[in-house]
Protein backbone atom coordinates (compact mmCIF):
# COMPACT_ATOMS: atom_id res chain seq x y z
CA UNK A 1 0.00 0.00 0.00
CA UNK A 2 1.10 3.07 -1.07
CA UNK A 3 1.88 6.13 1.70
CA UNK A 4 -0.87 8.79 0.95
CA UNK A 5 -0.34 11.85 -1.39
CA UNK A 6 0.79 15.07 1.00
CA UNK A 7 -0.34 18.17 -0.71
CA UNK A 8 2.46 20.60 -1.74
CA UNK A 9 2.89 23.51 1.29
CA UNK A 10 1.38 26.98 0.55
CA UNK A 11 3.90 29.51 -0.01
CA UNK A 12 3.09 31.00 3.72
CA UNK A 13 3.29 27.75 4.90
CA UNK A 14 6.70 26.74 3.63
CA UNK A 15 7.86 29.91 4.95
CA UNK A 16 6.58 29.38 8.03
CA UNK A 17 8.13 25.87 8.51
CA UNK A 18 11.34 27.29 7.18
CA UNK A 19 11.27 30.09 9.74
CA UNK A 20 10.70 27.28 12.49
CA UNK A 21 13.87 25.04 11.65
CA UNK A 22 16.04 28.46 11.69
CA UNK A 23 18.74 28.13 14.73
CA UNK A 24 17.19 30.60 16.84
CA UNK A 25 13.58 30.14 16.28
CA UNK A 26 13.95 26.26 17.30
CA UNK A 27 16.21 27.16 20.38
CA UNK A 28 13.01 29.36 21.33
CA UNK A 29 10.40 26.61 20.60
CA UNK A 30 12.73 24.00 22.22
CA UNK A 31 13.35 26.40 25.30
CA UNK A 32 9.25 27.30 25.60
CA UNK A 33 8.88 23.34 25.39
CA UNK A 34 11.54 22.93 28.43
CA UNK A 35 9.62 25.70 30.43
CA UNK A 36 6.27 23.90 29.88
CA UNK A 37 7.26 20.95 31.27
CA UNK A 38 8.65 21.95 34.11
CA UNK A 39 5.62 23.60 34.95
CA UNK A 40 3.40 20.97 33.78
CA UNK A 41 5.49 18.59 35.77
CA UNK A 42 5.09 20.61 38.70
CA UNK A 43 1.48 21.85 38.54
CA UNK A 44 -0.35 19.17 36.47
CA UNK A 45 0.97 15.95 38.40
CA UNK A 46 -2.47 14.50 38.08
CA UNK A 47 -3.02 15.28 34.50
CA UNK A 48 -2.86 12.87 31.77
CA UNK A 49 0.79 13.49 29.96
CA UNK A 50 1.60 13.05 26.54
CA UNK A 51 4.88 11.74 25.29
CA UNK A 52 6.85 14.84 25.32
CA UNK A 53 5.77 15.21 29.28
CA UNK A 54 2.82 17.61 28.57
CA UNK A 55 -0.54 18.05 29.83
CA UNK A 56 -3.37 18.53 27.09
CA UNK A 57 -3.76 22.62 28.04
CA UNK A 58 0.47 23.02 28.48
CA UNK A 59 1.08 21.16 25.20
CA UNK A 60 -1.91 23.08 23.84
CA UNK A 61 -0.19 26.18 25.04
CA UNK A 62 2.98 25.04 23.21
CA UNK A 63 1.11 24.23 19.82
CA UNK A 64 0.00 27.62 20.37
CA UNK A 65 3.83 29.39 20.97
CA UNK A 66 4.53 27.42 17.64
CA UNK A 67 2.50 29.39 15.89
CA UNK A 68 3.12 32.33 16.58
CA UNK A 69 6.87 31.79 16.74
CA UNK A 70 6.46 30.60 12.77
CA UNK A 71 4.61 33.70 12.35
CA UNK A 72 6.72 36.13 13.72
CA UNK A 73 7.25 39.56 12.11
CA UNK A 74 10.96 39.51 12.76
CA UNK A 75 11.84 36.16 12.06
CA UNK A 76 15.27 34.92 13.00
CA UNK A 77 16.51 38.32 14.06
CA UNK A 78 13.11 38.14 16.66
CA UNK A 79 14.00 39.82 20.22
CA UNK A 80 12.88 37.78 23.34
CA UNK A 81 8.89 38.51 23.48
CA UNK A 82 9.20 40.14 26.68
CA UNK A 83 11.45 43.08 24.44
CA UNK A 84 9.29 42.86 21.51
CA UNK A 85 6.94 45.47 20.50
CA UNK A 86 4.90 43.56 18.60
CA UNK A 87 2.53 41.62 20.66
CA UNK A 88 2.09 38.35 18.60
CA UNK A 89 -0.15 36.24 22.07
CA UNK A 90 -3.36 36.73 23.01
CA UNK A 91 -4.29 38.05 25.79
CA UNK A 92 -5.20 34.84 27.92
CA UNK A 93 -2.12 32.87 26.38
CA UNK A 94 0.39 36.03 27.07
CA UNK A 95 -0.32 35.46 31.20
CA UNK A 96 -0.81 31.64 30.83
CA UNK A 97 3.07 32.34 29.32
CA UNK A 98 3.90 34.81 31.93
CA UNK A 99 2.82 32.34 34.73
CA UNK A 100 4.77 29.60 32.84
CA UNK A 101 8.44 31.41 32.65
CA UNK A 102 7.69 32.90 36.32
CA UNK A 103 7.13 29.35 37.83
CA UNK A 104 10.12 27.85 35.16
CA UNK A 105 12.46 30.61 34.33
CA UNK A 106 14.62 30.26 37.71
CA UNK A 107 14.51 26.29 37.44
CA UNK A 108 16.12 26.57 33.85
CA UNK A 109 19.21 27.03 35.51
CA UNK A 110 19.57 24.16 36.77
CA UNK A 111 17.50 21.90 34.78
CA UNK A 112 18.58 23.04 31.28
CA UNK A 113 21.51 25.59 31.59
CA UNK A 114 22.63 26.15 28.33
CA UNK A 115 18.91 26.74 27.18
CA UNK A 116 18.75 29.30 30.22
CA UNK A 117 22.11 31.27 29.25
CA UNK A 118 21.00 31.52 25.71
CA UNK A 119 17.78 32.70 26.12
CA UNK A 120 19.50 35.48 29.04
CA UNK A 121 21.81 36.54 26.19
CA UNK A 122 19.27 37.00 23.38
CA UNK A 123 17.16 39.17 26.06
CA UNK A 124 20.23 41.37 26.19
CA UNK A 125 20.31 42.16 22.25
CA UNK A 126 19.17 45.32 20.92
CA UNK A 127 15.49 44.97 19.39
CA UNK A 128 16.09 45.65 15.76
CA UNK A 129 14.15 47.86 13.48
CA UNK A 130 10.29 46.62 13.04
CA UNK A 131 10.57 44.76 9.57
CA UNK A 132 9.70 47.04 6.63
CA UNK A 133 10.79 49.82 8.87
CA UNK A 134 14.26 51.80 8.47
CA UNK A 135 14.22 53.06 11.54
CA UNK A 136 13.19 51.07 15.05
CA UNK A 137 12.12 54.76 16.49
CA UNK A 138 9.11 56.53 14.72
CA UNK A 139 8.86 59.97 14.67
CA UNK A 140 6.43 61.77 16.91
Amino acid sequence: MDAPATEPLSEGAARRAARLATPRIAREVETMAAMLRIFCADHHENHAHDDQGLCLDCAGLLHYARKRLAACPYGPEKPTCANCPVHCYGPAPREAVREVMRHAGPRMLLRHPLLALAHLADGRRPVPPRPGEDCPVKPR
